[in-house]
C-alpha cells in the first residue's frame, strides 16, 4: 500500500537544504546513468575532506545518524528513495546539529551518475528489502547490476557491510558476492549472539531481533 504523503511535506524538505538533497533523475535512464555525470563535490558538501561512506535504504536514519555521532572523523551519505521516509531522518539529523551527515533522495539505480568513482570507502546496506520473489531478483541490493555500481564507486580496500534477517536473501547474498569478485568475511549467523563488537542497531534490527529472529551480517571486499 502507497504510504500517505506527509502533511507539509514541500516546505518541510525547504527546510532542510543542508542535510537533504532532492536529485531530479528525468533524463536518466536506470541503464546508463553512468553516462551522463553529475557529480556531487564532497568537498564542497560536507566542508572538508574526511572519507566519506555511503548508506543505501537509510530509512528513518536511526543507523545513519548514530554513524555519524561516533564517528566524527568520517562522512556518510544516506540514499533513501522515498520522501516521506527520508524527510524524517533529515529532520533527525539537523535536530541532532551533525554537520558529516548528508541525505540524497534518490534510486541506487541513478548513484553512478552523481558519485565519483572510487570515491567512497564503505558501503553500508542494512536490512534491505529482499525482494523474495523470482520476478523481482534485480531489485535486490546484492544484484549483480548493483554489484557493479559498488565496484565503480568504492575505494580501494573499501568494504560493504551487509545486514538483514532474511536467510533466503542473505544466502543469494552471499553467492552475489561471491560469484562478482567479492572476498567475504565476517560472517555471522546470529549477530547479537557473536563476539562482534560495536554493533550500530537500526530500527528494523531492534524489531527483528525482540521477537528473537537471528541476524545475518556479512563483510565483502574486492
Amino acid at each position: 500500500m502507497r504510504m500517505r504523503r506527509k502533511k507539509n511535506l514541500d516546505s518541510r524538505i525547504n527546510d532542510l537544504t543542508d542535510y537533504l538533497t532532492l536529485l531530479k533523475n528525468d533524463s536518466l535512464n536506470f541503464n546508463d546513468a553512468v553516462k551522463e555525470k553529475h557529480l556531487i563535490d564532497f568537498g564542497e558538501l560536507f566542508c572538508n575532506s574526511n572519507p566519506v561512506c555511503l548508506e543505501i535504504g537509510c530509512g528513518k536514519g536511526q543507523f545513519a545518524i548514530t554513524f555519524a555521532k561516533l564517528h566524527p572523523d568520517k562522512n556518510i551519505l544516506c540514499v533513501e528513495k522515498c520522501t516521506n521516509v527520508i524527510v524524517t531522518a533529515a529532520e533527525a539529523a539537523k535536530s541532532s546539529g551533525l554537520k558529516n551527515i548528508h541525505f540524497l533522495c534518490t534510486a541506487a539505480e541513478y548513484l553512478p551518475s552523481y558519485l565519483c568513482e572510487n570515491s567512497i570507502c564503505e558501503i553500508y546496506l542494512n536490512f534491505s528489502c529482499p525482494f523474495p520473489k523470482t520476478k523481482h531478483i534485480a531489485h535486490r541490493l546484492t544484484n549483480k547490476r548493483f554489484l557493479d555500481i559498488y565496484k565503480l564507486v568504492l575505494a580501494d580496500n573499501g568494504a560493504i557491510y551487509q545486514k538483514t534477517d532474511n536467510m533466503k536473501f542473505f544466502e543469494y547474498s552471499i553467492e552475489s558476492f561471491s560469484q562478482n569478485g567479492f572476498r567475504l568475511s565476517c560472517i555471522s549467523l546470529d549477530l547479537h549472539n557473536s563476539d562482534f563488537k560495536g554493533n550500530i542497531i537500526t530500527e528494523y534490527e531492534e524489531k527483528f531481533s525482540s521477537q528473537g529472529m537471528p541476524i545475518y551480517r556479512l563483510e565483502a571486499r574486492l
